[in-house]
């Protein structure tokens, strides 16, 4: 499946399983970051309320990923039952199962120098992994999706659960936050790319537009026109176009671009807007916040 190629029908539950140690904390994180509602742990006899609770049935497009496994012991017998269930409610579902090598997971418990959770006292990491795949085998028939991430990286199971349960293209699931601040109230405490834009023609030196923000007009006009304003756009998208696609490839799930000026009244104000903009116009989901502006606002 292509990046073009999304799933037309993204199930409403889907049911992370599989073997301990094969993946299962990147999946459940990767559906968090694919918007979906992810419970840890949860006993399957509880999926359906879970459903009804989470409004899944409410045309809102909200879908729910639930991780169950064998660390709840008895009630995992019950998971075929919880799925014939939702069937019944006319809840779509979907089952990962996600595997490994027996030797492959007996070295990533070796390398975490933790216990394997199923492992009996005296029994070595390997007979666990076997008993724990014995038990496992009716689910893994009935699963919809296997995923065997022995030699997978975990950027590889992102792309792969991404390919089979989101409708979102790779630029939408990067959420970018643009933000304008002012360098004399600090820097910002968190940021991933930042620009200092205080080499611009400041507005603030004319006493027509020193009470306006960059949100006004007037203000907008004055920093953008620039001459100095309109070359540094040209290099600046140029950037853009090149390093976004690398943090997409990547995985990136956030991104914080910070625009600077000397109060972050103006030109930063004025620049975070059009910077927002322009990636939002390329698909990418964009809010845009202006950390100091409320300093100046009825000033």
């Amino acid at each position: 499946m292509t990046q073009e190629q999304r799933p037309d029908d993204v199930p409403d539950v889907v049911i992370i399983t599989g073997m301990s140690g094969a993946g299962r904390t990147e999946a459940m994180h990767t559906f968090e970051d694919l918007g979906y509602f992810v419970i840890d742990n949860l006993p399957p006899s509880l999926i359906l309320s879970v459903a009804q609770m989470s409004g899944l049935n409410t045309g809102v497009g909200r879908h729910l990923a639930v991780v169950c496994d064998l660390r709840t012991q008895s009630f995992f017998g019950e998971l075929e039952a919880a799925l014939d269930e939702l069937a019944a409610h006319e809840y779509t579902y979907g089952i990962v199962f996600l595997d490994a090598s027996d030797e492959a997971l007996r070295r990533r418990y070796g390398l975490a120098r933790r216990p394997h959770p199923l492992a009996r006292e005296g029994e070595s990491t390997l007979e666990a992994v076997r008993r724990e795949r014995r038990r496992l085998a009716n689910i893994r028939a009935r699963a919809s999706v296997v995923i065997d991430t022995t030699n997978m990286r975990p950027k590889q199971l992102r792309s792969r659960l991404h390919d089979a349960f989101s409708q979102l293209s790779d630029q939408q699931l990067l959420e970018v936050r643009v933000f304008s601040f002012g360098f004399k109230h600090g820097m910002p405490e968190e940021v991933d790319l930042l620009i200092d834009v205080r080499f611009l023609p400041n507005p603030y030196w004319d006493p027509e537009m020193r009470e306006l923000t960059g949100r006004d007009e007037r203000v907008r006009s004055y920093v953008l026109d620039n001459p100095q304003a309109k070359e540094f756009l040209e290099a600046w998208h140029r950037l853009l176009d090149c390093v976004m696609p690398g943090y997409v490839a990547e995985g990136k799930s956030r991104l914080s671009i910070g625009v600077g000026c000397s109060g972050g009244q103006h030109r930063s104000v004025a620049l975070a807007e059009e910077c927002a903009a322009y990636l939002s116009s390329a698909g990418y989901h964009v809010s845009t916040s202006h950390r100091d502006l409320a300093r100046y606002l009825g000033a």
